[in-house]
């Protein structure tokens, strides 16, 4: 039996201490000694310039890196507070969330489609793709495969990438990577407790033996009541007077396995979460706990990765993935029903990656990959009385080349050219390119010039989901979508403390996807029919003190509008605006924190505004 939120439950917010420095170390030029140290290591900003591995598949600093990349680290996961991968996502520069009390919806440069299942970024947990093969959809909250505290940093990396991942790697890509067993040295415990009747669980193991071997087993439990919540269009007395009652619950338990040896690694995750939806969407039954989805993931991966001294390296990997859906939808309509939404995948998969140092200034990079999808099913049907709408079975595969040249042309001057080839048994072949030209002219700064192609291709539901002519209907003769992208890139250094990035970016997207009303029959249906172009600057201060003083904030301006009506689209906001800060009250104990986010009026499908 679901319980009740606890309505006489008070809350209290702690006051946040603002300390405001009136003096700060001055910005004093360094030379190139103080640049790099005996290792190699760079000592300009926060004692070393941060790596990324997701922007080349192979380890650079985001200077380095043909892209526009934020690194979110778990020392600022800690003193933020984050649960989940949507709160440490909602702060980061050019990205927002929308919320309907079932999931979160990722928007990034002014892209947030209703009716889309965030099937336009790309999701990794150390390189394992987590996108699934019905909705393509990347799960974020709650539902998010890994729990937030064994994330060791999170890489978000802007700008189409399917020159090397392929379709979904459209407007970006997040790339979690997870802590190692050597980070526990032992067991560790955690237990929260919350509002709303809200408590947690985790139990980790985690350690590297003489031998050379590293593990890391940890399992998580939540549970929530949820609030109690009032919608003014059900406001009277049949619906409870507008009041969901115990409706929006959520629970969840998961589990995670890191496994190291030597040049092996094997990873495993499982998630499974049940939600409440207090929101009688789908015109459902208001104030009914019996409305919900399950959601479910798991996927085992293992990688073989071996770098020679003459840095020539191999990567093979393996997987196995598995994703469920079920949604349990209660109706009015006489008599009072439940109504069963299914959709289930299989997949497995191989990658091969071999990359060479042809010079001292010359990388190379090339791969190929395979992925079968053995099942990709779904269904629809009223328990009682009993009527099957939809039971669609679905097989598919595809398969990919790639290849990635970064050249050195003069010291400070660097090309990076990249192209991938994909094939469909569905829909045949794309191939996509990215130029990338990143100058230094000084030692603190640099300038990126960036040009990427993307794809991604419709998923199963939108090509195949009919609910025989209830409402919706398929169309298997989708197209996949198609992205041009241009974008300038400044980095610069300002001291050993501080470091701005600006940039400018332009996309021209074709045969966009939506769903529409078919006036033929009234039903909904998914066509190409959208033109889209956005244009925007994005603008971030990051910074960090010997003091204990760290923080960045940022403004983006982006403008997406629809080339055919001259439309701004809806859920686009013009304007985000983000600051964050940290301030130690105890040395490396007791840390305040503070996280404020403007986000301007976005129009709705009714062309209505809100905040």
């Amino acid at each position: 039996m679901l319980k009740n939120g606890n309505k006489n439950l008070s809350y209290f917010l702690p006051l946040v201490l603002i300390l405001f420095l009136t003096s700060l170390p001055a910005y004093a030029r360094s030379d190139t000694s103080d640049a790099t140290v005996s290792s190699g290591e760079e000592t300009i900003l926060f004692q070393d310039i941060p790596s990324v591995y997701g922007a080349s598949k192979y380890e650079q600093k985001v200077t380095e890196a043909p892209s526009s990349v934020t690194i979110i680290t778990y020392d600022e996961i800690r003193k933020y507070g984050y649960r989940t991968l949507t709160d440490l996502l909602r702060s980061v520069r050019g990205f927002y969330i929308t919320y309907d009390r079932n999931y979160n919806y990722i928007g990034v440069r002014g892209f947030s489609r209703p009716g889309d299942y965030n099937t336009r970024i790309l999701l990794m947990v150390d390189g394992h793709e987590i996108n699934d093969n019905i909705y393509d959809s990347v799960l974020v909250g709650t539902e998010f495969i890994l729990d937030v505290d064994l994330i060791e940093r999170v890489e978000i990396i802007r700008g189409p990438s399917s020159s090397l991942y392929g379709s979904n790697a459209f407007f970006g890509i997040v790339n979690v990577i997870t802590k190692r067993g050597r980070d526990f040295k032992g067991i560790e415990a955690s237990a929260e407790a919350g509002s709303f009747d809200t408590y947690k669980g985790r139990l980790s193991f985690g350690n590297k033996f003489k031998n050379g071997m590293e593990m890391l087993l940890s399992g998580s439990i939540y549970d929530s009541d949820g609030q109690d919540l009032f919608y003014r269009e059900f406001n009277y007395p049949p619906a409870n007077n507008g009041v969901a009652e115990g409706c929006d619950y959520d629970r969840y338990h998961s589990f995670f396995y890191k496994l190291s040896f030597h040049d092996f690694t094997l990873n495993s995750g499982y998630v499974s979460r049940q939600k409440g939806i207090p929101t009688a969407s789908y015109e459902t039954l208001f104030n009914d706990r019996g409305t919900y989805t399950i959601d479910r993931r798991s996927f085992i991966d293992l990688k073989y990765e071996h770098t020679s001294a003459g840095q020539t390296g191999v990567m093979a990997r393996a997987f196995y993935d598995y994703s469920y859906y079920k949604g349990n939808y209660i109706f009015d309509y006489p008599p009072v029903t439940a109504n069963k939404d299914f959709a289930k995948g299989e997949w497995w998969g191989w990658e091969f990656k071999f990359i060479t140092k042809l010079a001292e200034h010359h990388k190379l990079i090339a791969g190929a990959e395979y992925r079968k999808n053995l099942t990709q099913s779904q269904s629809n049907y009223d328990r009682n009385p009993f009527f099957l709408y939809l039971d669609d079975e679905r097989k598919s595969w595809n398969w990919a080349l790639y290849i990635q040249d970064e050249l050195t042309i003069i010291e400070n001057l660097v090309l990076n050219l990249g192209l991938r080839h994909d094939y469909y048994k569905v829909f045949g072949g794309s191939t996509n390119p990215r130029l990338a030209l990143i100058f230094s002219p000084l030692d603190k700064t640099t300038f990126k010039l960036i040009y990427g192609k993307a794809f991604r291709t419709p998923n199963t539901y939108e090509l195949y989901y009919d609910d025989g002519g209830l409402s919706t209907k398929s169309n298997p003769d989708l197209k996949p979508e198609k992205i041009n992208t241009y974008e300038i890139i400044l980095e610069q250094y300002l001291g050993d403390h501080t470091f701005i990035t600006v940039s400018g970016f332009y996309n021209k997207i074709r045969d966009l996807i939506s769903q529409t009303t078919d006036p033929a029959d009234n039903l909904l249906v998914f066509k190409n029919i959208d033109e889209i172009r956005t244009k925007g600057i994005e603008f971030e201060i990051d910074g960090r003190w010997p003091n204990g003083v760290e923080g960045r904030i940022s403004y983006t301006f982006q403008e997406s509008m629809d080339q055919k009506t001259g439309e701004i689209l809806t859920n686009s906001p013009g304007h985000l605006g983000k600051l964050n800060i940290i301030v130690p009250l105890l040395k490396e104990k007791l840390y305040s924190s503070l996280e404020v986010q403007y986000t301007a009026k976005r129009k709705t499908l009714k062309q209505k505004s809100y905040r």
